[in-house]
């Protein structure tokens, strides 16, 4: 019987280290970060949309993706020592692709706002502008201040923060499927929408790039300061904090500023503009 008893226990013993290792293997599995899949995987997958002038585009001539924010991710993906695949996709796109764990990041010149850090973390910035309005010369499309934009056809994307200024002041958002720029640019050219509202280094190029088209970045319009940073899960501070310590690196050896002023006619938008920029009250970003 006492042997009967301690082969009982013993078994009974074996049955709770098995437990135990399994609990602790689940835990384990539960607590694998991005960063760990990233150095794991030897990659970083990272949604884009390639079709945004100087920050997420194909150059003429070129099948190569390139811009500032591609080649900003490219630098980081060489300081943590991973190879970065990008995936492109809509701007609306790209926050479902990170909610489903489709990709690992994102960066398309997105917005840091006080929405957007309530469901997602960001990497520190590392571009800094404002919004501005690219506009028929024409005339201005009729728009000599934001309260103008009552009753106008702004053309955006359906969840940018741009858009959300439209809606602000009244506007209506005309939406388009991940179409470039010369498509957003043409619409307002001929009169089929009225207003570009966008990020000022991007809208600068966007009509530098399309001299065809009779339009101008209205001259007396310079609101809300914007900072851009790379999108991550919200709970991703592992690789947050690696991105950020490389993103240092990059601010510190000028790369930032030297890759900024290749991309947006030698302007360094790795840094604050200066001047007075207005913020839009009651905005809800």
């Amino acid at each position: 019987m006492k042997k009967q008893f301690m082969f009982v226990v013993s078994l009974a013993f074996v049955f709770i280290l098995a437990a135990c290792g399994s609990t602790e293997g689940d835990e384990k599995a539960k607590e694998k970060t991005t960063w760990d899949k990233v150095q794991e995987e030897g990659e970083i997958v990272v949604g884009t949309s390639g079709t945004l002038v100087a920050t997420s585009y194909y150059p003429k001539d070129s099948d190569e993706l390139s811009g500032y924010d591609v080649e900003v991710m490219r630098a980081i993906g060489e300081k943590l020592g991973v190879d970065v695949k990008f995936q492109e996709m809509g701007f609306d796109a790209l926050f479902a692709a990170m909610n489903s764990g489709r990709i690992d990041a994102a960066i398309n010149d997105i917005e840091v706002t006080d929405k957007r850090e309530e469901k997602y973390a960001f990497t520190t910035p590392y571009k800094y502008s404002y919004t501005t309005l690219v506009v028929r010369e024409d005339g201005l499309s009729g728009i000599e201040t934001l309260d103008d934009l009552e009753g106008k056809r702004a053309g955006g994307a359906a969840t940018s923060v741009f858009s959300d200024i439209a809606r602000h002041y009244d506007a209506e958002v005309v939406t388009y499927d991940n179409a470039t720029n010369d498509v957003y640019l043409r619409d307002v050219d001929r009169g089929e929408t009225d207003v570009i509202i966008n990020d000022y280094y991007l809208s600068k190029l966007g009509i530098n790039a399309f001299p065809q088209f009779d339009l101008v970045l209205h001259p007396d319009i310079k609101v809300h300061p914007t900072k851009q940073a790379i999108l991550l899960e919200q709970e991703d501070t592992e690789i947050q904090k690696k991105m950020n310590e490389a993103l240092e690196e990059l601010r510190e050896d000028g790369t930032l500023t030297e890759l900024s002023k290749k991309f947006f006619l030698g302007e360094d938008a790795s840094k604050q503009p200066e001047g007075e920029i207005t913020e839009i009250e009651g905005l809800d970003s």
